[in-house]
């Protein structure tokens, strides 16, 4: 009872109010706060701690910036969206308010857009070598489970797996290092209207989640970027419940040493056999593998399953 009316409390001020709204609609800094409400940033700080502290918004850190948005899990989540779900849809400062985040949210899409306007050409020679993305991404799909309470996307670059996956999960949240791509993934999401998705800066070695978070996970074309692909899988492994799904894309192995030279490359693609190694060490057990030949390049879709739990200490691979 006690706790209940502290999270009342905490909600039952306007701008607070405001900023549940807000942060329901997407994930926003104290900087993109404190210009749609037009308050200082103090004080949006201090409405913006009191609703953490009692779990109606998470918080998380990406570099220099935090981002804020609506509780997706733990005691406050479903009285979160409850207060949410309650504000008026037509009242007149709501809709100021959302007027004003459509206008960082187009902001925040231009900006994105430049950035994979500049970087889209080095892109498109790869996918030139191998066969089409859709071709992947359904095969991809249909080796996903159809309904997923949640999901986690390793290396989620631009984050086309959350919106492809997405829709079939309740919850599902993608991390990379590259706050650029962080952007585009969020103004995606953003435009996709997929509002159980988001995406936050983490190390793939160290994933900022318990053991046995996720009922499935994803790693796409992630790890012939890796100093240690092994540790990646294992890491992965970790933040799976039991009889969670782990599904990988990479190549197969290959001789284009430009891809090395000149995309960075680490690996020239993965042995069927050298996965399924990483999946034992990990607590895995590996299916079949999918191959899609390309020109050169062959696509291998690896999907595994915790069936035991990973060791306690990070799996080393041998990353030539």
């Amino acid at each position: 009872m006690d706790d209940l009316l502290q999270i009342l409390k905490a909600a039952a001020e306007p701008t607070r109010l405001r900023l549940l709204a807000l942060c329901a609609r997407a994930e926003l800094t104290v900087s993109d706060l404190t210009q749609i409400l037009g308050q200082s940033q103090p004080r949006v700080s201090r409405h913006l701690k009191l609703l953490c502290d009692c779990g109606l918004l998470d918080r998380s850190r990406e570099g220099t910036f935090a981002f804020f948005r609506l509780s997706e899990k733990g005691r406050a989540t479903a009285l979160a969206h409850t207060l949410v779900d309650a504000i008026p849809k037509d009242d007149a400062t709501l809709a100021l308010d959302l007027e004003r985040l459509d206008t960082i949210r187009r902001s925040r899409a231009d900006a994105a857009l430049a950035y994979f306007s500049d970087n889209a050409e080095r892109w498109h020679e790869i996918r030139a070598l191998h066969v089409p993305e859709r071709e992947v991404e359904g095969a991809l799909a249909a080796l996903f489970p159809e309904s997923v309470e949640d999901m986690l996307d390793i290396g989620t670059g631009t984050g086309r797996m959350l919106e492809i996956l997405g829709p079939r999960c309740r919850h599902a949240v993608g991390v990379d290092l590259s706050r650029e791509m962080l952007a585009i993934a969020r103004a995606k999401l953003e435009a996709a209207g997929l509002r159980q998705c988001h995406v936050r800066q983490a190390d793939i070695y160290q994933l900022p989640f318990p053991a046995a978070s996720f009922d499935a996970a994803v790693i796409h074309q992630v790890l012939h970027f890796a100093e240690d692909p092994a540790g990646v899988v294992a890491e992965a492994a970790r933040a799976l419940r039991p009889g969670g799904r782990l599904l990988m894309v990479d190549f197969a192995p290959h001789e284009l040493e430009s891809l090395r030279t000149d995309h960075a490359h680490r690996r020239l693609g993965f042995a069927d056999a050298e996965v399924a190694q990483w999946c034992r060490q990990a607590g895995l057990t590996m299916a079949a593998p999918v191959h899609l030949p390309g020109d050169p390049l062959t696509v291998s879709i690896w999907a595994a399953e915790r069936t035991a739990a990973p060791p306690s200490s990070p799996v080393t691979g041998a990353a030539s």
